[in-house]
């Protein structure tokens, strides 16, 4: 009797009432996939995850035999349900099951599995525990294990790298797929996201980030599927789409963040601005970025303004239009300068240090007439130009040594001078 008591098997656990984990699998048109991977999935969470757990699989709009196997699915396999939408994208698939579901945590993976199962409970564990908000699998970290060729490695990177230039993007990977969010962070931020296809992900991401919430990143092992149907020329076209339309809501503060930020948001890095990214290399792409537009736009004024009222002239007013628009761009999205207060003395601030392009600029010009009496209005753009770029680093130093320089740096500097002395 003892023996035999010995080898019976422990009672199985008390399900909680609630579903913890909700994974949904969004598929179309996946008929050959979608059995195996979801009979893999249920597999692993039913024996790996210690936690009540739900598979959702939803079908977007396929044509072929996807929505009827996902039925089967759904009838023979416990905590798996289907789900079906009359209209494609991935996003919409994700925004819906999400939605409807009443798990505590929401998740999703790629139907060909590509991530490795394993780290499924280490994405999710901290959203469980409440330290974190959101959780991506990440391919770009040093723990990871990626197996893919060199064309999709390098648009992936490529990629991530725009995200963090055009919109400050902190997170390593936003196209894996494989990610989760708390349930009542979706609740707030899912009506914000406009994107039903690819782009989804990112902006989810990028709302998030500037909301102050936390994203907890996870090195993951991944094999590329050699079978992807996904269209990556009209993919990476809907996501350059997806980066400026976010981008201009951000500009235009169109996004209610700070409302977000405020309900949603852990506490800010003393003297960081809610929202936006501040740390140098950011700033320096930021900054970049709108020189480069802004010497398009003085280029454009100059040669339209040379006929009329001469080359002087024409640099002069060129450099003011200009150094009006340039500040005020730097002002609020390099570093981050919300409302009017202070606006008029951060432009008269700015005009004084154009004044230093403009000296540099008409001396270049002086010179170079001087030098070359003939010289064309083509060798006087170029020596314009390149006078221009010399004043724009002395631009970002006093933009970011003194006219933007943070309420932080500001405090700091008296105690560095007490400490010194």
């Amino acid at each position: 009797m003892i023996v035999g008591s010995a080898l019976r098997p422990p009672p199985p656990p008390v399900r909680a009432e609630r579903t913890v984990l909700d994974v949904v699998v969004p598929v179309f048109n996946e008929e050959t996939d979608l059995e195996p991977s979801v009979r893999r999935l249920h597999e692993h969470l039913s024996g790996q995850f210690p936690y009540p757990f739900r598979i959702t699989i939803a079908d977007n709009a396929s044509t072929d035999a996807t929505p009827r196997i996902a039925a089967r699915l759904a009838a023979e396999l416990p905590d798996v349900v289907a789900l079906r939408l009359a209209e494609k994208g991935r996003g919409r698939a994700l925004r819906e099951a999400w939605s409807a579901s009443d798990a505590q945590v929401l998740a999703y993976c790629d139907v060909d599995l590509s991530t490795d199962l394993a780290a499924l409970l280490p994405l999710v564990a901290p959203l469980i525990s409440g330290h974190s908000d959101l959780a991506i699998g990440t391919r770009l970290a040093r723990g990871s294990r990626v197996v893919r060729g060199a064309r999709r490695e390098l648009i992936s990177r490529s990629y991530n790298l725009l995200l963090r230039g055009a919109l400050g993007a902190g997170f390593s990977d936003a196209q894996c797929g494989f990610k989760a969010i708390r349930a009542d962070i979706a609740d707030r931020l899912l009506p914000l996201v406009e994107d039903t296809g690819w782009f989804f992900d990112t902006e989810l991401l990028v709302l998030a980030e500037r909301s102050g919430l936390r994203i907890h990143e996870v090195p993951v092992d991944w094999v590329d599927d050699p079978d992807s149907r996904v269209d990556i020329v009209a993919t990476a076209v809907a996501d350059l789409k997806g980066i400026v339309r976010l981008g201009r809501a951000l500009a235009t503060g169109r996004l209610p963040l700070s409302q977000l930020r405020a309900r949603l948001g852990r506490d800010a890095p003393p003297g960081a601005v809610p929202g936006v990214p501040t740390g140098l290399p950011v700033q320096l792409v930021r900054f970049a970025a709108i020189g480069v537009l802004s010497t398009l736009a003085y280029s454009a004024l100059y040669l339209v303004l040379h006929g009329p009222v001469g080359a002087y002239a024409a640099n002069l007013l060129a450099l003011v239009l200009t150094a009006i628009g340039n500040t005020a761009a730097n002002r609020r999205l390099t570093f981050g300068v919300r409302g009017t207060a202070g606006a008029a003395t951060h432009q008269l601030q700015g005009l004084l240090v154009f004044a230093l392009g403009l000296g540099l600029t008409t001396g270049a010009l002086a010179a170079l007439h001087t030098w070359l009496p003939d010289a064309g209005r083509g060798v006087e753009l170029l020596v314009l130009i390149v006078a221009n770029a010399v004043a724009t680093v002395l631009r970002f130093v006093a933009y970011r040594s003194w006219i933007f320089r943070s309420p932080a740096t500001r405090q700091a500097a008296p105690a560095r001078q007490e400490t010194t002395l």
